[in-house]
């Protein structure tokens, strides 16, 4: 059996998790997140020793979604501070640290990296990404209750009300619902002020329909994290838990972990949620790399290296674990320390090169991409080619 697949004919375990009473682990008297035989009996019977009942949290501060870092500007705020996005008013700067995202955006495309984090070119915001931040922002706060009143219908309900606040602080996202025909300016989908300063005016009929369909969606995969984990018997130690460290080479890492689980033995769990769908397993990679990245800072900064990375895939209903070890992370340490030298070199040469993929299609910066037949903005920060050399230019087949 592998931990965490739902089998709704099988009894909880207190882990969380469906199917406990057939698992390796508990078979030996251990599991992966430090769970007797006993305990185990114990939490399916409801009887007192279940998860959450005694579970210390390794570090007591909760950071809010979107803390510390957000968005490409993490990338060259200075240490410590707190990043602004994009259109904060700040100058282009080199960049000074990487969090998985953006490390992702360079294996993706160089080119992409320089226009998110060094250009910091605008992105339309979309309907997915969107409904994935007030999903995460549920699944967050749905531990502000007691475990008892956390329920599947509770946590629906709270849909509604986290898609206002977002909007609240992020009025642009009303025109996601929008009709395309209508006047950005005068049409509103959600409540945003309109252009002129007066009251929002109310959704159109279509554009109501748009966002109660996309309600609707965000509630379902709410929904469908109850089939996969039971939060009435997990008290997690950090939520949205802002992580930064130095490396011995003065690399800094930074990132923001979904969840942070430790059993009563000390054992710490990373939990990510993904909203779209499992990947295949050729290309599970990627998100795994997210994952050991987290388990690397959180090794640098506690001296353990967690002993489970979880990933929820709402979007499919999958849960896909992995248990890394040192030599893991002392090969993401240096597949790091190998990408941060190639982005140090681009910053200084500014050559970015595009790599062309599939993911291409759906690019925001097409119109800036030399594959497209764009120009990219005069790049920003001064450039220093390496002995004088002339710094050639084309596509970036690989790093």
């Amino acid at each position: 059996m592998v931990c965490g697949v739902p089998r709704p004919d099988l009894l909880r375990g207190p882990c969380g998790y469906r199917g406990v009473t057939a698992c390796q682990w508990r078979a030996v008297g251990f599991c992966g997140m430090g769970w007797s035989a006993e305990q185990t009996e114990a939490g399916t019977r409801g009887e007192p020793g279940g998860p959450g009942t005694d579970t210390a949290g390794a570090g007591t501060g909760t950071a809010g979604a979107g803390a510390g870092a957000a968005g490409a500007a993490e990338e060259t705020a200075g240490p410590g501070a707190q990043a602004a996005g994009a259109g904060s008013g700040e100058g282009p700067r080199a960049p000074v640290a990487l969090s998985p995202s953006r490390a992702g955006d360079f294996m993706q495309c160089p080119l992409l990296y320089r226009f998110r984090v060094i250009d910091r070119l605008p992105e339309k915001p979309s309907p997915a990404a969107t409904r994935g931040t007030v999903v995460h922002a549920v699944l967050e706060r749905l531990f502000d209750a007691p475990a008892a009143e956390r329920t599947a219908a509770g946590a629906r309900a709270m849909v509604p009300g986290e898609w206002e606040k977002l909007l609240a602080k992020r009025p642009e996202l009303a025109g996601l619902f929008a009709d395309a025909t209508s006047d950005a300016a005068s049409v509103d989908a959600g409540g945003s002020v309109a252009a002129d300063g007066t009251a929002p005016a109310a959704p159109d009929g279509a554009a109501a329909e748009r966002l109660a369909t996309w309600l609707a969606e965000a509630e379902a995969l709410v929904e469908r994290w109850f089939t996969l984990e039971d939060p009435t018997r997990l008290e997690p130690a950090d939520r949205e838990l802002y992580v930064e460290t130095e490396l011995e080479s003065g690399l800094r890492l930074r990132g923001i972990i979904d969840r942070v689980d430790v059993a009563p033995t000390g054992e710490v769990r990373i939990v990510d949620y993904k909203t779209g769908k499992a990947p295949r397993p050729q290309f599970a990679e990627g998100a795994l790399f997210q994952m050991k990245f987290y388990a690397l800072v959180m090794w640098r900064l506690r001296g353990v290296v967690p002993r489970r990375l979880q990933l929820v895939y709402l979007g499919s209903g999958d849960v896909v674990t992995y248990d890394p070890g040192e030599a893991d992370l002392r090969g993401v340490e240096r597949k790091l320390l190998a990408l941060w030298e190639a982005i140090q070199r681009a910053t200084a040469t500014g050559d970015w090169r595009p790599r062309p993929t599939k993911l291409c299609g759906w690019c925001d910066h097409q119109a800036h991409c030399p594959e497209f037949g764009g120009t990219p903005p005069v790049y920003p920060l001064e450039v220093r080619p390496p002995d004088g050399a002339v710094v050639p230019q084309g596509r970036m087949e690989q790093i």
